[in-house]
């Protein structure tokens, strides 16, 4: 039964991950910077075989961005449109290329730890990759993004006037990474475990009365010598 039950997860844990991912990103689902998107695409990497660990999380990425875009530009009248705003998203899958990377580097038996200390280091590098493109092209004319390392520093600690300091971004980047990768890794490790059944399962007892050959003849040898 259990065997059953992982067997159907690991056949429904690509699907899973897309549905989660893409529900993750609906404006309003969660607090800014909140996502499971570091982490799913960070378990992607680990979970995923071959080309679907890259191409699934990477088109999830594409297709909701091209629905908030619209939604930003339609419901809100954001010119999400601009070279310089597409400039700066290209960055994001740039970002989620090198956690999914990351991902690829451990192993689906790695320790829970291990694999929750990689969830958040790729929800890290994320937040520094995008930030960093966000001072550099600065696709919103933010007046505290000057080119020198102090506003670069303003852009990883402050960010810009009529916002949320950007530290708050990085609390919450750093959480959902944490968050969801433990979520997600424990359930595969939950759902993956052997029972003791089952690891028995096919092992054949000694036949009780039932000597080895080989066994009964090394007295006699011993005494031969003798």
């Amino acid at each position: 039964m259990l065997r059953k039950v992982r067997e159907k997860f690991n056949q429904l844990l690509p699907f899973l991950l897309i549905v989660v991912f893409a529900l993750s990103r609906i404006p309003g689902m969660l607090p800014q910077n909140f996502s499971a998107a570091y982490a799913l695409a960070f378990c992607a990497g680990v979970y995923l075989s071959g080309g679907r660990a890259w191409w699934l999380p990477l088109l999830t990425l594409l297709v909701t961005d091209i629905g908030l875009n619209l939604y930003y530009w339609l419901a809100l009248g954001w010119n999400v449109w601009e070279l310089p705003v597409l400039k700066y998203q290209l960055f994001n899958y740039a970002a989620f290329l090198v956690i999914i990377w990351l991902g690829r580097r451990f192993k689906p038996q790695t320790s829970f730890l291990a694999l929750l200390g990689g969830g958040v280091l790729g929800a890290l590098l994320f937040y520094l990759i995008t930030n960093t493109a966000s001072w550099f092209f600065n696709p919103f004319g933010n007046p505290e993004y000057t080119k020198t390392f102090v506003g670069w520093l303003t852009a990883l600690t402050k960010g810009t006037g009529g916002w949320p300091q950007t530290w708050e971004f990085f609390r919450n980047t750093l959480l959902s990474g944490g968050l969801f990768t433990g979520l997600f890794v424990a359930a595969v490790k939950l759902t993956s475990a052997e029972s003791p059944q089952e690891k028995t399962a096919g092992v054949r007892e000694p036949e009780v009365g039932v000597s080895d050959p080989e066994a009964e003849g090394k007295p006699e040898a011993e005494e031969a010598k003798a």
